[in-house]
């Protein structure tokens, strides 16, 4: 189960920056021009978890198998991509292959470094981006329009309920707001069904990155704050980082040498765990473990999940002939010492079909193929 992270924004606010010290590579040529990510890189980054390494303290497998979260970096965006303008048409279908949208947005000052509109302001340039993907958005919808109505019209069922769904969205663009404004209930399940098959591109959840200098990383600036104000009122999230700290933290070697170097900025922490934080809460996933001598493992899973189908993460046969989960949190794992601890203190569960999956389970499913 994969799920990705496109970084987008206009040219130059450090996309390829941010991308490369996400995934500690040189893939994303990082220069100071327009385009120059011309294809989309793509790299994978383990999730960093405290409890991961708690667990590997406690069992001391012979492998720890972090799990990850993958990014792509996508082309720098202009005025008119809806249009083809720049490298738009490029842009617009790679944007549409992720499942959510990492708004990198310039918020520094340096004469060094030009900006495609003349001057720093990240809430036009959020809003630059945000209106293309609009235009594309409603041209879509209006592509399909007629033949919707058409069918809607005949009597088929899916047609009503793909109009339905179609309306509100179609007028919240217009007015200017993006497609998941106007998102159906998603206990509305044949409606949300219908939006999803849409593939709008303002339908997926948007995290900005403000990328601020190296002296306002901690505490962030003016700049940011308005990207944090941008977002609270839409319901998004924005997290502070500097992409030129990130890119000194990632040659450094040692997590110690990390840590100090962060320590002597006053941040607790990289960028990287900001933004994984961040994109793991935005896509709805959580995290659950599997441990034994051979391996620790972390595995990813949609919040909401049961069993069956945290099973068929690690293998289709584990979902198909599924029996039940014998299950630890985590919290009893590390209280009561272990597996074995946890299971004369009562503390392991049989779960069965029906059972949700929580955040940090430990779990040993048992299946028969």
């Amino acid at each position: 189960m994969g799920f990705n992270c496109g970084i987008v924004g206009l040219p130059n606010v450090g996309k390829s920056t941010l991308f490369n010290a996400l995934t500690q590579t040189i893939a994303a040529q990082a220069a100071n021009f327009p385009f120059c990510t011309i294809e989309p890189n793509t790299g994978r980054v383990a999730v960093p978890d405290a409890r991961l390494k708690k667990l590997e303290e406690m069992v001391k497998p012979k492998t720890v198998t972090p799990t990850q979260l993958e990014f792509v970096d996508i082309a720098g965006l202009v005025k008119g991509a809806s249009k083809g303008e720049g490298l738009g048409n490029q842009f617009l279908a790679n944007i549409r292959e992720v499942d959510a949208i990492i708004h990198v947005l310039r918020c520094f000052d340096d004469d060094n470094i030009t900006h495609v509109e003349g001057g720093v302001d990240p809430i036009r340039d959020a809003e630059i981006v945000e209106t293309e993907l609009m235009i594309s958005d409603l041209e879509s919808l209006e592509k399909r329009w007629d033949q919707t109505v058409k069918k809607a019209r005949g009597g088929e069922k899916e047609a009503k309920i793909r109009l339905a769904v179609m309306e509100p969205v179609t007028e919240a663009l217009k007015a200017g707001k993006p497609a998941r404004t106007a998102a159906p209930d998603c206990s509305d399940r044949e409606a949300y069904k219908e939006y999803r098959m849409l593939q709008l591109l303002t339908a997926k959840p948007v995290l900005y990155v403000c990328n601020v200098d190296e002296n306002s990383a901690a505490a962030g600036n003016v700049y940011s704050e308005a990207v944090a104000a941008k977002a609270a009122a839409e319901g998004a999230q924005a997290v502070v980082i500097s992409a030129a700290i990130e890119s000194e933290v990632a040659q450094l070697e040692s997590p110690e040498e990390q840590k100090e170097f962060l320590e002597s900025l006053g941040l607790e922490e990289t960028g990287l765990a900001k933004v994984i934080r961040a994109g793991y809460k935005l896509l709805g996933l959580e995290t659950y473990f599997t441990a034994g001598p051979k391996e620790v493992r972390a595995w990813t899973f949609v919040k909401g999940s049961k069993a069956p189908q945290c099973a068929g993460i690690i293998h289709s046969d584990f979902e198909r002939g599924f029996i039940r989960a014998e299950t630890i949190s985590f919290e009893d794992f590390v209280k009561y010492g272990g597996e074995q601890a946890c299971k004369e203190a009562g503390k392991m569960r049989s779960e069965g079909k029906e059972y949700v999956v929580q955040d940090g389970d430990l779990l040993n499913f048992l299946f028969n193929v």
